[in-house]
């Protein structure tokens, strides 16, 4: 089963309805070899982070020990058991985007969303991270607001950039064509 046909209205769901949900696809993947990730993926997709209760059934209905689930789940860094906002902020900190002034826009967006790295805000629409490289030194500093690139950032525009996600009501801003994928920090 795709991801997309399991995670329809997932955000309405109660987590019972969640967990039925998940039972429902481990019983399609329970002879499947190999299952382990995709009915992760799936679970990550349907919860949008993967609890302890899901966990638990995963290792149950396939077979495997918790440890292994668990172990698998803290080994992929795709995988998260703490829950993660609409939005996921990255701020890459490569050599190139430190130097000018990653590390500043990092503190920014801390301040501006009242969270440190790997929280969530309260109303779960943005999570913060940050990344090693985005490929884009030549742009230094960049962010990531999920797919999109934001280039040559600065930290007094941090408010601004988020306002953006914030109007789209949980959707990502722009039609998602290549001009909206690539940023300046004049957006």
């Amino acid at each position: 089963m795709a991801l997309d046909e399991k995670c329809v209205e997932c955000q309405e769901a109660t987590e019972e309805e969640l967990l039925a949900r998940l039972d429902e696809v481990l019983e399609e993947y329970s002879d499947v070899p190999g299952a382990l990730i995709p009915v992760l993926q799936i679970a990550q997709a349907m919860f949008g982070y993967l609890p302890a209760t899901a966990l638990r059934k995963i290792s149950v209905a396939l077979g495997k020990p918790y440890s292994e689930v668990a172990g698998v789940v803290g080994f992929y860094s795709f995988f998260t058991t703490v829950p993660r906002g609409k939005h996921l902020v990255r701020v890459c900190l490569g050599t190139a985007c430190y130097v000018r002034g990653g590390k500043q826009v990092l503190a920014a967006l801390r301040d501006v969303l009242r969270i440190e790295v790997g929280e969530t805000t309260p109303d779960r629409q943005f999570s913060l991270d940050v990344g090693r490289c985005f490929g884009a030194c030549g742009l230094a500093p960049v962010i990531m607001i999920d797919d999109d690139v934001h280039q040559r950032v600065k930290p007094t525009r941090m408010a601004r950039i988020l306002d953006k996600y914030r109007q789209a009501g949980g959707e990502t801003p722009g039609n998602g064509s290549p001009a909206d994928a690539v940023t300046g920090e004049n957006s």
